[in-house]
This record gives structure tokens, sequence and C-alpha cells, in this order.
């Protein structure tokens, strides 16, 4: 048994095909198969079951992944460690946030990595939430910046700071007479949103509970785009509204559209969301993680 036999059944086990998995381990298919084959006979189990359309894991196989994945991530962190005694700040850091996140804290961020940490490369990921908690779990990425609540186990997690989200209009709207909108008025409206799977999406319908609800007088038609940007280009012609969060309106073009922020009151607050840091606590570059802190809350603080 060897840890390269243990990485192939753990992206076999992610992949679920034998072609995908190879590629992404980099040797061909055969190699993948031999060796994944040898490693069911030492073990005298099986833990794919393989049809000519579909690769599924066994009962049993299910738990020697995950203790395969503990295993390898017990080797990453041998290494971490060798490495960490030298010099925490000069071996490569990979980074995830989620796509509501990178595009606005990353050309802040990376500049001012570099300008501490010249030696440390930064891989940069953006996926979603549970995307990237798959990744920091299996050691993928050394640590991600997600909105919160985050809750993983073994994980450690720091805010880094807060921001309000504000409504963005075409210019010529009505509510452009206003000074800020409730939140209980875009359920009359037609509310243009992220699709399935972005947590932002998520927390604009817990600002708005009246969005959810199926028996609401009328309910404004909601529109799905890809990306924030896609979102104000949409309201730019005039298609319909949406909300950002603050750090995604820096570039809006103010001939087309204008924000306006949430009414606050004793009642209700202002919809917001904290943003934080996260990272196995078993991660053993303690002054990468610092410099991470330190450098994305003055980021905002800039």
């Amino acid at each position: 048994m060897t840890l390269t036999e243990l990485k192939y059944i753990v992206t076999l086990a992610q992949e679920r095909h034998f072609g995908r998995a190879a590629e992404k381990c980099f040797v061909s298919q055969p190699t993948l198969s031999v060796a994944i084959k040898k490693l069911e006979g030492e073990l005298d189990i099986a833990i794919f079951e393989r049809s000519k359309s579909s690769v599924t894991v066994t009962p049993l196989g299910e738990r020697i992944i995950t203790q395969a994945q503990k295993v390898l991530e017990e080797s990453r962190a041998i290494k971490e460690i060798a490495s960490a005694g030298k010099d925490q700040l000069s071996t490569p850091l990979k980074l995830g946030a989620i796509f509501t996140i990178g595009p606005y804290l990353f050309p802040h961020l990376v500049p001012q990595i570099h300008q501490q940490a010249s030696n440390m490369p930064l891989y940069l990921e953006e996926n979603y939430t549970g995307v990237l908690r798959r990744q920091l779990r299996d050691g993928e990425l050394d640590a991600i910046i997600v909105a919160l609540p985050f809750n993983e186990p073994d994980v450690l997690t720091r805010p880094l700071y807060d921001e309000n989200f504000v409504v963005v209009l075409p210019k010529d709207h009505a509510w452009c007479q206003q000074d800020s909108i409730d939140p209980n008025q875009l359920v009359d409206e037609d509310l243009l949103m992220l699709g399935q799977g972005h947590c932002f999406r998520d927390q604009v319908f817990e600002a708005c509970p009246a969005l959810s609800n199926k028996h609401h007088k009328r309910l404004g038609s909601v529109t799905e785009g890809s990306s924030l940007e896609t979102l104000k280009h949409m309201v730019a012609t005039g298609l319909g509204i949406t909300v950002l969060p603050e750090s995604a309106i820096s570039n809006l073009d103010q001939t087309l559209v204008t924000t306006r922020p949430f009414t606050s009151s004793a009642e209700q607050s202002v919809p917001s969301r904290t943003v934080a840091l996260a990272w196995r606590a078993s991660f053993p570059r303690g002054q990468a993680v610092d410099l991470l802190l330190d450098t994305a809350r003055q980021c905002r603080i800039d």
C-alpha cells in the first residue's frame, strides 16, 4: 500500500470516472486502474463497484476512502511541518474564496501579500462554499474565505470584516426618490438574483423572508444571473433590481444605475454578512494564517 494508491482511490471516489480521475492524477487510465486493482487485491476487498456506465464506492470502500483521506492529510502535514520549520512564508499558499468575495478582495489582498511575503506564491481558487469546504477538508486548499456561519469539524474560523447589503436600481427607477429601501419592498419587484448554490442568494432571502412566502399577495419574478457582475449589467438594461454586498459596487456605471441602502430600524437591522477566514486546526503555518488575517482586515479598512 502506497500514498500514491491512496491518492488514486480518493480521486476516483470524488470523480466517479476512471478517465477524469486519471487526468486529475496526471497518469494514464490503465496506470490508475492497475494500481487500484492492486490495492484491492492486497486488501482482499472491493473498494469500487464497476459497470460500463458508472463507478460507485462500496459500503466498505466508503470507510476505506475516509481513512485514506486522513492518511493523505497527515502526510501533507508532515511536509508542511518540515517546510514550516524552515520558513512559513516561503512556500506556496493555496487560498480559496467564494464567488461573491474573491473578485473584490483578491485585487487588494494579493499585492499586499506579495509585498510582505514575496517568496510565498498564492494559488487562488473561487468556488461555491460547499466545494471550498470539501477542498479545505481534503487538503486541496490551505485556507478559505467564506461568509459566516461556517461550521466544520477541526476547522478554525476568524471574522475578517462585516459588510452591508445595498439595493442596485436602474437610474430611472421610482425608488431613486427614496433615501433607503425596506427589505419587504423587494417582494413586489422583478428581482435579479444569483443562481442556486450561492450562499449570498440564501442570505438575501433570509434578509427578506417574505420572498420565500408563497402566500404573499404578489411575488415579483426572480431572474437568475451567474455572477454579481452579470447582475449589474442586467440592472443597467432595465431588466430589474438586485441586491449586492457593498464591496461589489465600486465599479458601477453611475450613468445607468444607482444604489440605495436598506432601511435600519429598532425592529430590524440592515441586511449584512460577516466575511471570515477558515483553515484546518492542524495546518502548521501559523505565520501564513496570521498574515492573511491581518492583510485581509487591512484591505477592508483601506
